[in-house]
C-alpha cells in the first residue's frame, strides 16, 4: 500500500509540474525525474506482488534504473543554480545507464520462461552482471551527490558576491533533497535490503514533492551581464550621483584611507583591466555613497544595483570590495548594517524601539538573518552586546 501511494503521488506531482504555464528547465527536469521514480517504484511493486511474472518483458528493466537517478539529481541542481542555458551535452550523464542496459542485453533476448527462471533463482547466470551494475550504481550515486554539493557551494558563494540578503535564494530546500538521496545511497551501500531502500525512496518522493514543487521565486533577481572593453574600464568611473567633480577629487581624508588600505589592495589589477588609480577612485566613491546615502539600508540591495549607482562595472566593484575590505559583497553590506544598528541602539532617543525594528531599519529582512550576521561579525549575540553596553530596548 505504501509503494502504491508513492507511485500515485509521484505521477501526480509530475502532472502538476508539466501543467504549469511558463515551465522552467528545472520544472521539466524534475517532472522527468518524477516519472522515472514513479516507473521504478511501479516495477518494484510488481516484483514484490509477483505480478511482474505476468509481464515478463518488464523483467530486468529496473536493474540499471538506479544509474539514472544520480544524473537527474545533478541536472536538477544545475538547472536551479546556474544562469546560463541548459547545454545539451548534460544529457551525456545518462550514458552509463545506457551502457548498463547493453551490459545485460543477453538477458533481454531470453524467452519469457527463461527470464522468469533467472529471477526465481536469484539472478542465476547473471551474478557478475548485476554485481558490476550494483558497484557502478553506488559509485555513481555518491559521485553525483558530491557534485551536487559542489554546485550548491559554488552557488552560495556566487550569491554572496551579488546579494546583500540571501534568505530568499539560498536553496536550503535543495540541500535537504541532496541529503535525502544521500541517505538512500547509504542504505544501498550499508544494508541493501530492497524493502528499506524503496521505503526510503517513497519518503524521498514526499520530500521532493514538498520542497521541489513549493519553491517559488528562487531567482528574485537576474544577473546583468555587461560588455565592456577592459582597455577603457578605468575610464568608466564617473562621479557617483549627487557628487561634483570637486568633491570627488582626492582630499586628505581619502588619501589617508588609500594609504592605510594599500597593503590590502595590493592586487594585480592589470589582469582584469582595472588599474590601481581607478580602483582607489571606486573605493572612495563607494565609501562616500555608503556614508551619505546609506544604500545598505535597502534590504534587497544587489551588487548590480550598487554598481549602477556608482556607474561602474559590477565585476570591478566586486573586485574592489574584495581587495579593500577583504570581504565579499554580502559580508561587506551586512557589516555596514551591523555598525548602523550599533549606532542606533546606543542612541538614547531610540530606546523606545524594539531590537527587531532597529534591525529592519538597518536593512535586515528577518530576525534570523540579523542574529546570524551579528554573531558572525561581532562574535556575540545582539542581546549580549546590548547588555554589555547597558542598553535596554523595548521588548518585542
Amino acid at each position: 500500500m505504501l509503494y502504491m501511494a508513492g507511485i500515485i503521488i509521484t505521477f501526480f506531482l509530475a502532472i502538476i509540474l508539466m501543467s504549469r504555464k511558463g515551465k522552467a528547465v528545472a520544472d521539466r527536469v524534475l517532472a522527468a525525474w518524477l516519472c522515472l521514480m514513479g516507473f521504478h517504484l511501479f516495477l518494484y511493486y510488481l516484483q514484490i506482488t509477483e505480478k511482474i511474472y505476468d509481464y515478463p518483458y518488464l523483467l530486468g528493466v529496473g536493474i540499471p534504473l538506479p544509474l539514472f537517478h544520480g544524473p537527474f539529481l545533478y541536472l536538477y541542481t544545475l538547472s536551479v543554480t546556474r544562469y546560463s542555458d541548459f547545454p545539451k551535452k548534460n544529457w551525456l550523464h545518462f550514458i552509463p545507464g545506457a551502457v548498463a542496459y547493453a551490459f545485460i542485453a543477453e538477458f533481454f533476448v531470453l524467452t519469457s520462461e527463461q527470464k522468469i527462471n533467472v529471477y526465481k533463482n536469484q539472478g542465476a547466470g547473471f551474478e557478475t552482471n548485476t554485481a558490476v551494475i550494483l558497484i557502478a550504481t553506488i559509485i555513481s550515486g555518491f559521485t553525483y551527490v558530491a557534485l551536487c554539493f559542489y554546485e550548491l557551494r559554488k552557488y552560495r558563494r556566487s550569491i554572496s558576491e551579488e546579494l546583500s540578503n540571501t534568505e530568499k535564494v539560498n536553496l536550503n530546500w535543495l540541500r535537504y533533497l541532496i541529503y535525502g538521496i544521500l541517505v538512500i545511497w547509504l542504505i544501498i551501500f550499508i544494508d541493501g535490503d530492497d524493502s528499506l531502500i524503496y521505503g526510503a525512496v517513497v519518503a524521498f518522493v514526499f520530500l521532493l514533492g514538498f520542497f521541489g514543487i513549493r519553491h517559488t521565486d528562487i531567482f528574485t533577481y537576474r544577473r546583468v551581464i555587461l560588455k565592456e572593453d577592459p582597455a577603457v574600464a578605468q575610464e568608466n568611473v564617473e562621479p557617483a550621483p549627487g557628487r561634483s567633480a570637486e568633491k570627488l577629487s582626492p582630499n586628505k581624508e581619502y588619501r589617508a584611507t588609500a594609504v592605510a588600505d594599500e597593503p590590502r589592495a595590493a592586487i594585480k589589477y592589470e589582469k582584469s583591466g582595472l588599474q590601481k588609480e581607478a580602483a582607489d577612485k571606486i573605493y572612495r566613491d563607494l565609501d562616500w555613497i555608503m556614508k551619505e546615502k546609506k544604500l545598505f539600508k535597502h534590504e534587497e540591495l544587489s551588487l548590480t544595483e550598487l554598481a549602477q549607482e556608482l556607474r561602474v562595472h559590477p565585476n570591478n566593484l566586486s573586485q574592489v570590495i574584495n581587495s579593500y575590505e577583504n570581504k565579499n559583497f554580502y559580508d561587506y553590506i551586512n557589516t555596514l548594517r551591523i555598525e548602523e544598528f550599533k549606532m542606533l541602539a546606543l542612541s538614547p532617543e531610540n530606546s523606545n524601539y524594539t531590537l527587531l525594528s532597529l534591525a529592519f531599519e538597518c536593512g535586515f529582512n528577518s530576525k534570523t538573518s540579523f542574529n546570524r550576521n551579528f554573531k558572525k561579525i561581532t562574535g556575540e549575540s545582539p542581546s549580549a552586546y546590548l547588555k554589555a553596553s547597558n542598553v535596554q530596548l523595548v521588548a518585542g
